[in-house]
């Protein structure tokens, strides 16, 4: 009989599992809260032991009540994710029936491990059903939803978290904790309100896109609110710094009260591991689509990936605007393919004006951003209005960093879009860059001994390549690279990295250590592959040179540096980037 033996009497199972999250808003399966694991053992990769997790967990949803959990198992190239559907009340009961119903489906496969499963636990499913119950019932918090529901009915937005809940937003909203919630009767209804909210996502130019359209807000003479991977700003101030691009930046914009327009910084990490953080927003704005990152959270290819950022356009598909890169076929081809994005009202940017897709978009009624004769212009609304010349906008550093080019094309057709003046959209172009602090981090210019030195973030190969290609149009007599990586990246993706800078012909290579972003990975293991791998690219082994320390590695560079070089500095920690601002200054 079950429990008359110790549990360790037989093997221990091995049908477990890994990574069990809660995803608390739209993702990549669904259009709303849902639950996901990667399950381990030798079952993982068994097609029946699926199929009897999806029996399970549609079984027992209908005996709770959940409408529609569509159980799921995604195969990908590291394995499977099993995932469904789940009420935003209940994501914690949901987990728990997740896991489950794996080990169970994946316990049955082996009659032996059932035996020890069965003497440890018990997985009568009438008995689970009725614990899960009983955990729901807990969990539910009727006046949560009671004010969210009144919320929805105002069309306003509701922000919920472990801790509180907020209605409206910036300095139309409040906050409550979630232990001293007001009756929906007692809630002051009439002085809540939404502001202007932009979601900006993609591979690359995520944090420039942001900025300028803060900036742009502020010329607009709105008290912009910002989150990036630098932090959290509120009209222009730093309310706190690090990696605020996930959900909880955004929440925390959303939430100060002195905000009155929010841009927000979508990374992929937010919205692979937790969901979309808000239901709602004006426009949605994704810059481009390049290999990074894959391997992780089942995203095999650069459709995937597209597929991943695109999660955004859930927040615009019934009324807001879906802003995209035309010149990226990947996206374009998501963006077609995906039923919430086609639903979005389109506008595209794009590198030149008068392409075919952006003159479509124009002829069917949508907005568009794009190169001129040698100006960008903006369309929207039945007007054009000329932005100035591409070479005289300091972001572009004189038409050579292309890439900033789009990313002022995208900046500009957001905040067209969203009504923002084009006197405002224009003002801040043309200043916009010309101080290195415009834009920490991201392609600072500076003067250093004679030498041109680029400052940015970089952090894959098509990021390190527009970087070099930028280094390249300034010319120069020589070219120095600063060269590391963070160690989450697969192997393949650290080769290229180092294809990426030999192809430019780099005259000295300097290779970083980053020791707080190892992640998984033994100390030098970076180093030792991206050295290699420049040898393999025939690049040459007395230009290349390894400083463990970022900073010093740095500095070395800038010391070997002479008049007429060109220095390129990729640098990923913002505590080593401000004191080298601090030397350059100097």
């Amino acid at each position: 009989m079950p429990g008359t033996l110790p549990p360790d009497a037989l093997p221990e199972p091995e049908h477990g599992f890994e990574d069990s999250r809660r995803l608390t808003g739209a993702n990549r399966w669904f259009d709303g809260p849902a639950v996901t694991l990667t399950p381990l053992g030798d079952a993982a990769g068994d097609a029946g032991a699926h199929a009897r997790w999806a029996a399970r967990v549609a079984r027992v949803a209908a005996l709770l009540g959940w409408p529609g959990p569509r159980p799921m198992a995604h195969r990908h190239a590291g394995g499977v994710l099993l995932t469904f559907a789940a009420p935003a009340e209940c994501l914690m009961t949901a987990t728990e029936l997740n896991e489950w119903a794996w080990e169970r489906s994946a316990a049955e496969a082996d009659t032996a491990h059932e035996r020890a499963f069965d003497i440890a636990h018990d997985f009568d499913e009438a008995a689970a059903t009725g614990m899960f119950r009983a955990r729901a019932a807990a969990e539910e918090r009727p006046g949560l939803q009671a004010l969210m529901a009144a919320a929805r009915g105002r069309g306003l937005l509701a922000l919920a978290d472990d801790d509180a809940l907020s209605l409206g937003a910036g300095h139309a909203g409040m906050t409550w904790p979630l232990d001293a919630l007001p009756a929906p009767a007692d809630v002051p209804w009439s002085r809540l309100g939404d502001i202007p909210t932009v979601l900006v996502t993609g591979s690359n130019g995520k944090t420039t896109t942001v900025r300028l359209l803060a900036a742009i807000g502020a010329e607009a003479g709105l008290a912009t609110g910002f989150s990036c991977t630098e932090g959290l700003f509120v009209a222009g101030q730093a309310v706190d710094t690090g990696d605020w691009s996930g959900p909880a930046g955004a929440r925390a914009v959303l939430r100060h009260p002195g905000v009155q327009a929010a841009v927000l910084e979508t990374a992929r990490g937010g919205l692979l591991r937790r969901g979309l953080a808000v239901a709602r927003a004006d426009v949605a704005v994704v810059t481009n689509i390049s290999p990074d990152h894959l391997g992780e959270y089942g995203i095999d290819s650069d459709a995937d990936l597209a597929e991943a950022k695109l999660v955004v356009a859930h927040a615009v598909a019934h009324g807001g605007w879906l802003v995209l890169n035309s010149d990226d076929a990947v996206l374009m081809a998501a963006a077609d393919r995906l039923p919430h994005a086609r639903s979005a009202r389109r506008a595209l940017f794009a590198q030149a004006f008068d392409d075919p897709a952006p003159s479509a978009c124009r002829a069917a009624g949508g907005s568009t951003c794009g190169v001129r004769q040698g100006h960008l212009w903006l369309w929207h609304a039945g007007a054009q209005h000329d932005l100035g010349a591409v070479a005289d906008l300091p972001v572009t550093l004189g038409g050579a960093a292309r890439h900033n080019i789009e990313n002022a094309a995208a900046a500009a057709l957001a905040a067209g879009v969203l009504g923002w003046p084009a006197t405002a959209i224009r003002t801040v172009l043309q200043r916009f860059g010309a101080s290195p602090q415009d834009n920490p981090g991201r392609l600072e210019r500076w003067a250093h001994r004679g030498a041109t030195v680029l400052v940015d973030y970089a952090h894959n190969p098509e990021g390190l390549a527009q970087l070099l290609q930028v280094a390249r149009a300034l010319g120069g007599r020589r070219l120095g690279l600063l060269l590391g990586q963070a160690g989450n990246r697969d192997d393949s993706a650290i080769v290229e990295l180092a294809r990426t800078a030999a192809g430019f012909s780099p005259d000295r290579v300097v290779i970083k250590e980053l020791p707080a972003m190892l992640r998984g990975r033994e100390p030098g293991s970076v180093p030792a592959l991206l050295e290699r791998s420049l040898r393999e690219a025939r690049l040459d082994a007395a230009r290349c040179s390894l400083v463990p320390d970022e900073e010093a590695a740095a500095l070395d560079l800038l010391a070997w540096a002479q008049p007429g070089d060109v220095i390129v500095l990729p640098v990923h920690t913002a505590a080593v980037r401000a004191r080298l601002a601090g030397h350059l200054a100097r």
